[in-house]
This record gives structure tokens, C-alpha cells and sequence, in this order.
């Protein structure tokens, strides 16, 4: 008897180990997460054991042409870059080129940040983990929004003038400008454009045909979905993310059905092909899937005992697996690739529409269909959060809005005095004038950041852009000098939800005329 109840429990164990999500199955959570989130079209893959299970389309390319996505269908896959960067120089190591602990300033004698003994301690492993000392995004908006002038040299150059917000290699804290500065790692050692360098290391060995360092580099034009965001409540496609600078960081396009043969790759040990193949070494994959910085666990809905960062990839566990994954993110594009060693599973969801609550609802539920929980609604779980969340955004606009309209119903200040120009160090200048009886802000440096400006309170403003994809309005504030002149400018995003790329509490202004 005793044998008997062994044997089932067994055999029970065994089941919810290695239960699987059908396609079909797949197929309706998909369609109905198009319709939760509000999303023009979403791309799955689900590879396992070493081959492709699931690769499907859902919806639309772009709500103004109407075609229909499918494995084939190419996306930004934003951050999700970042491995990519990680595993060419993981390539070049394995070449003897270079190791993880050599310094930047070795390659880029120009590299300079603001803390001298950081410049000169700051290792290629550094530029990769996220744990410099430089705030969440800093330095962003050299990125973006739009394609802002500033080239790779002008970008490593303001490096020296981004000041730290914790301790070199004490604190996890995202960052992009340091990825680029890895391509340019890349690119002094090899001779060859980061660009070129994956799609000839990378790509080429592994069949990923569909899919190109950056936009412009694409063969075709075909098939390449649009990005979508929600403007005044209703989502429309709007131009893409074009900057070349960001490339390393997150500049690639591909396909799932590319990308299931890089998840296959990664999760055989950097072996591809028939003959086994090695990409890179079993060395250096384990140093990439080793945590380099540590992140608080978080909620993430299952049992995590830890969690970090490791060469290009976010590392966990999760009920017992080991996960490394990724998200990405530009307008209108969010992305998540999961890749569970142990399990021999790769999940991979891309979307074009921004809300990330699409992607974890897919992934998740297909997790845990292979991790033997209990089922659980996870759009209705999403659902809630951003309820929560917008609610209280908006709690925060509308309270503003109110005290916008009620300062314009009050006496206005002499708005004459805040006209002029102002400069920060690595952002360069902003002109404050006069236009339609209102302040106007435009920024010298970056095309689309420029809008009317409304009295808050004090010396306080909102700057509403015009581009209102955007959804990143920011408060204005001048300080002003002891004759009452206004002689510098800070800035901050207004809503909790602004994306923190928007890094315009990095800024600090002072008038120049």
C-alpha cells in the first residue's frame, strides 16, 4: 500500500513538472490579452528541449494598414538588445581580446566620469550590470525622444557631467548610455561596426535571416509592425524610435521566429547548428547568468529566494527554477524574452503596443503551466495593478490640472522675466520665450521637446509637450537670484507612470542670456 501511494505521489510529481500549455491554449489567452490591454498585435514563440513548440501572430502589423502579424513579422526588440552586446563581447573574450575586468579606458582613453577613481576602476564587466553609481535612465534623454543631436562622442564625452546617485558598485540601477558605450568597445577591438558585428558573429550562424542590427539596416521593409500608444484615451500608431546611438542598447529588429533560435542557442550552452557548433564558451555563458548586482526580490508572484543582474540579463529564481529574462521597451513597443535553463524553456512575446502587462500575462501564464501551480487569471491580476496604478496617476493629474486652472482664474506673473536661455552641461540649451500670451519651452537638442507652458504656483510651471505620445508632461521650476531674476531651471516628471527614460530631474539649467 505504502508502494502503491509512493508510486502515485510520484507519478503526480512528475505531471506537474512537465505539464504543458497546448497551442490552442495559447491561442485564446493571446487573443483575449489583445483585447484586455488594448493591443494591435502581439508574436509568440515557445521553444522547449531544443525545439520550437509555438511561434504564432496575433492581430494587426498597424491599426492604419490592418495586416495581419505572424512569425515572421519584425519588431523593436528594444533592451532585449543588451544580451546581444553582452554575447559579442563574451565572443571576443573567448578570443583572448579582452576579459571582463579589463578597463574601459584601455579601449576609450576619452571615457571619463564624474568620479575620478570610478573612470579609472571601471571595467568592461561594469558597463554591462547596472551598478555604476549613475541614477535610474540618467543621461536618457541624449536617446531620446525622437533622434536628438548628439553623436557617440558627444554622448561618452557628457558622461563626466552625469553626478552619481549611490556608491560605484553598491546599488542596481538601469541604465543605457553605458551599453553604447560597450558597442563602442566592440567596435575599436573588432574594426567593425557593432552593427555589423552581430549580424556577421550572431546572426549569420545562427539562420536569423529576418533580422538586422537596426532599422535601417533591414532587407525588407515588409512585414515590420508599427508602434502603437494610447493618446486621450484611444491607442494610435505613431512614427518609430530611430537613433543609431542606442543600437547596442536596444536598436535590434527581429522575429520570434529568429529569436526562438537564439533562445534554442542560449539555452544549449552557446552550441547551434547539427555539428554542435560553439558560439561561445560554457565559461562565458555562466559568468553572463551569474548575478553582478543584486535587486531586491520584489512581488513577482512566485517564491523568489533572489534576484539580480547579471551581463545582459535579469536573473532570478522562481519556485526553484533559475530564469534569466529581459524586457524592452520604446514608443509604442514593449518585449520579454524568458529563458528557464533547467526546464529546457524559452519563452518569447513580443507586442506593439506599450503596456508590459500584455507580455507578462502571456509569459506568465505559460510559466506556470510548466511549473505545475495552480492556474491563475494573470490578465485579471494585470488588469488590477494598472487600474491601481493609473488611478492613482490620475488622481495626481486631475489635482493639477485643477491647480492649473484656478492659478490662470488668479493674478499671472510677469512672465517677461523667465524669457531667455538656459544651459546644462550635458543636455545643452533650452529657450524659454513668449508665444500666444503663454512661456514656450524648446530644448536646442531635442526636436520634440518643445510645448507651451502654464503657471502652477510660485515660480513653478507645467510644460505640456506637443507631441503628446509622449505622456511625459514635466514641472518647470525657476530658481531665482536675490534680486528676484530667474537664474536656473530644474525640471520633473509630473505622473508616477512617466516613463523613466524622461530623466528630467538629471537636468540643471543655468541662464546664459
Amino acid at each position: 500500500m505504502k508502494r502503491l501511494l509512493l508510486s502515485i505521489l510520484f507519478l503526480s510529481l512528475t505531471y506537474s513538472i512537465t505539464a504543458q500549455i497546448t497551442s490552442k491554449q495559447i491561442d485564446s489567452l493571446t487573443e483575449k490579452v489583445l483585447k484586455a490591454f488594448d493591443v494591435p498585435g502581439i508574436a509568440v514563440a515557445v521553444v522547449k528541449d531544443g525545439k520550437v513548440i509555438h511561434q504564432k501572430g496575433y492581430g494587426v502589423v498597424s491599426m492604419r494598414t490592418k495586416e495581419k502579424v505572424d512569425e515572421h513579422t519584425r519588431f523593436a526588440i528594444a533592451s532585449n538588445s543588451k544580451a546581444f552586446t553582452a554575447t559579442s563581447l563574451a565572443m571576443l573574450i573567448d578570443q583572448g581580446k579582452l576579459t571582463w575586468n579589463s578597463l574601459v579606458r584601455d579601449f576609450i582613453p576619452e571615457f571619463k566620469l564624474y568620479n575620478p577613481f570610478v573612470t579609472e576602476n571601471f571595467t568592461i564587466a561594469d558597463l554591462l550590470c547596472h551598478r555604476s553609481g549613475l541614477g535610474l535612465g540618467a543621461g536618457d534623454l541624449m536617446f531620446w525622444p525622437g533622434r536628438p543631436d548628439f553623436t557617440k562622442a558627444d554622448i561618452i564625452h557628457n558622461l563626466r557631467y552625469l553626478k552619481p546617485v549611490s556608491q560605484f558598485r553598491t546599488k542596481y540601477d538601469y541604465d543605457n548610455l553605458l551599453y553604447m558605450v560597450a558597442g563602442e568597445v566592440i567596435e575599436r577591438i573588432s574594426g567593425m561596426s557593432w552593427e555589423e558585428f552581430v549580424e556577421k558573429n550572431i546572426f549569420a550562424p545562427l539562420g536569423m535571416n529576418e533580422s538586422a542590427g537596426a532599422y535601417e539596416r533591414l532587407a525588407s521593409k515588409a512585414n515590420i509592425i508599427d508602434p502603437h500608444v494610447p493618446i486621450d484615451g484611444v491607442v494610435q500608431a505613431v512614427d518609430r524610435e530611430l537613433n543609431g546611438n542606442l543600437n547596442a542598447a536596444g536598436g535590434i529588429y527581429s522575429s520570434v521566429s529568429d529569436m526562438s533560435k537564439w533562445a534554442i542557442m542560449q539555452l544549449n550552452g552557446g552550441k547551434y547548428g547539427a555539428d554542435n557548433k560553439q558560439l561561445f564558451s560554457p565559461a562565458r555563458q555562466s559568468e553572463m547568468w551569474n548575478i553582478h548586482t543584486v535587486r531586491p526580490a520584489g512581488n513577482s508572484g512566485y517564491k523568489t529566494n533572489f534576484s539580480g543582474y547579471g551581463l545582459g540579463w535579469g536573473l532570478s529564481d522562481e519556485n526553484g527554477h533559475k530564469v534569466a529574462t529581459h524586457t524592452g521597451g520604446l514608443l509604442g513597443i514593449v518585449t520579454q524574452v524568458t529563458l528557464i535553463p533547467d526546464l529546457k524553456l524559452g519563452i518569447i512575446v513580443f507586442t506593439n503596443q506599450q503596456t508590459g502587462a500584455a507580455f507578462y500575462s502571456v509569459t506568465n501564464t505559460i510559466k506556470d503551466a510548466y511549473y505545475g501551480v495552480p492556474k491563475r487569471d494573470w490578465i485579471k491580476i494585470y488588469q488590477e495593478r494598472l487600474a491601481a496604478s493609473g488611478g492613482n496617476a490620475k488622481t495626481i493629474l486631475d489635482k493639477i490640472e485643477s491647480e492649473i486652472k484656478a492659478a490662470a482664474a488668479g493674478p499671472q506673473p510677469d512672465l517677461t522675466k523667465y524669457e531667455g536661455t538656459y544651459q546644462d552641461p550635458w543636455f545643452g540649451k533650452i529657450t524659454i520665450s513668449k508665444k500666444d500670451g503663454k512661456l514656450y519651452f524648446e530644448a536646442e537638442k531635442s526636436a520634440k521637446l518643445h510645448g507651451p507652458m502654464y503657471y502652477y504656483k510660485g515660480n513653478n510651471f507645467v510644460v505640456r509637450w506637443e507631441d503628446r505620445s509622449l505622456d511625459a508632461d514635466s514641472f518647470v521650476n525657476f530658481g531665482l537670484d536675490f534680486e528676484g531674476k530667474p537664474t536656473e531651471v530644474t525640471m520633473k516628471a509630473i505622473s508616477p507612470l512617466t516613463d523613466f527614460s524622461f530623466d528630467f530631474h538629471d537636468l540643471y539649467f543655468t541662464r546664459i542670456k
